[in-house]
């Protein structure tokens, strides 16, 4: 995209139309992936996505319009669906064209940023499922494997001089066993970024060993159990409970932690951070989608709520400050407020340590339909597991088909102690959450 040309013509659309409020926002992604199935490339994608959006503020009402088609009349056509889309809002809310902050976090250098070319794409995803077949002969058909390569180039002017852009990008791979022994067969899905690396190397002898962990799962009878979720379920989690951290779910009366900031709602050991620019982040946001600069930010320290999230009308409406969580998801998003890189922090422990806590109990290491199980308004969640028994202290044979119960804020506070590494998910656009592996006590499990 030619931005110069856009701010151009936009803004003299602008001038025109007699708008003196305004925001031009572009972005662009690409995407470009190869696909596996037994030994050969099942499917290969590539391709650009992006467009223009255009706000403003008329008679105190912000107007919105957006489109993908990148030519000066429908550029200046936007500007005046905008216009006429304000004449239309009945909501009284105050609405900003942001000024601009004082500085601006300058990106690192992101994973994946310096172009990929589809060869090597395709050469990481079949080396990676045929060092998956290589790995134990009980890998059979449907095993599928992965390489991914992402960039998102975002661009903002308004009409105060503030103009910003951040490109970042991504690469990584996957690879879904399937092992097939003595009649039983079982699945597990792996990821890991980049398309080199320890990590990538050691992916399918990680993959199929923890597939093959999986074989011969038992049932567990119903009762109280000392529980451990591993971190990345406890991130699908927190996932899930994010949007109790809005300002705006709280303003609406659809968060439990409303009015809660400086009171405790979390144990002691709980500390949890939202960090945009996470040096190990693939995926880094300088400004939010409204020009905020963004920044680290203690959520929760040592159990008690310091902030919730903010952007710039909720952070109006409840006399704050906005903390630039202000994200749109692309250039037709409307502006909502999300988190970027969103974890409980590391504890003092390993997971043996937390296995020796536990002494007999259950280490989940799969949640199913989460989402479907979980209701942020509440905190009540009822989650399809599996996972590992623990007797004595140590991880033992494989359990299935269990589901744990529980509401999202009295785990918050009844969390005993946290591993001292954290696990991250796969990015999802610039919102990713992690946790460590996390200790509980006489959670309430139904089981057979």
């Amino acid at each position: 995209m030619d931005y110069k040309r856009i701010k151009e013509i936009m803004s003299a659309a602008a001038k025109d139309a007699g708008i003196d409020e305004y925001e031009i926002y572009c972005s662009q992604n690409e995407n470009m992936s190869a696909e596996t199935l037994k030994r050969e490339l099942s499917g290969f994608s590539s391709g650009m996505s992006g467009g223009v959006s255009f706000r403003c503020i008329v008679n105190g009402h912000m107007g919105y319009a957006s489109g993908s088609l990148i030519e000066e009349s429908e550029l200046c056509a936007l500007v005046r669906r905008a216009a006429e889309n304000a004449a239309a809002i009945e909501n009284d809310d105050e609405v900003f064209i942001f000024k601009g902050s004082e500085s601006y976090s300058e990106s690192f250098p992101s994973l994946g940023d310096t172009g990929v070319d589809p060869a090597k794409i395709k050469a990481c995803a079949l080396d990676l499922q045929n060092r998956v077949y290589e790995t134990d002969p009980s890998v059979t058909e449907g095993t599928q494997s992965a390489a991914v390569y992402i960039t998102s180039e975002v661009y903002l002017y308004n009409s105060y001089g503030l103009e910003l852009s951040n490109r970042v990008g991504m690469t990584g791979c996957y690879t879904y066993p399937v092992v097939n022994k003595n009649g039983e067969a079982q699945s597990h899905f792996e990821f890991a970024l980049g398309l080199e690396g320890k990590e990538v190397e050691e992916l399918p002898a990680l993959a199929v060993k923890r597939t093959m962990e999986k074989l011969g799962a038992v049932e567990i009878e119903s009762g109280k159990y000392n529980v451990i979720i591993d971190g990345r379920q406890m991130s699908s989690i927190l996932s899930a409970f994010s949007p109790v951290f809005s300002a705006k779910q709280a303003l609406l009366g659809l968060s439990l932690l409303a009015d809660k900031e400086g009171e405790i709602v979390a144990a002691p050991c709980v500390t949890v951070t939202d960090d945009p620019m996470r040096e190990e982040a693939p995926l880094k946001a300088p400004f939010d989608g409204e020009g905020v600069a963004t920044y680290k930010k203690t959520v929760i320290e040592n159990g008690v709520l310091k902030t919730l999230l903010y952007d710039l009308t909720n952070a109006k409406k409840a006399g704050k400050t906005t903390t630039g969580n202000g994200q749109r998801s692309g250039y037709a998003g409307q502006v909502t407020i999300s988190p970027y890189n969103f974890s409980i922090c590391a504890g003092d422990n390993s997971t043996e340590d937390l296995f020796a806590m536990a002494k007999d109990g259950i280490y989940v290491t799969e949640v199913k339909g989460l989402h479907a199980g979980a209701d942020p308004v509440t905190g009540d969640f009822s989650i399809e597991s599996a996972g590992f028994r623990i007797r004595d202290g140590k991880r033992c044979e494989a359990v299935k088909s269990f589901t744990i119960a529980g509401n999202f804020y009295d785990l918050l506070k009844n969390i005993d102690s946290l591993s001292d590494t954290v696990k991250w998910q796969i990015p999802d656009d610039f919102c990713v959450f992690g946790s460590p592996d996390v200790f509980l006590r006489d959670i309430s499990v139904a089981g057979k």
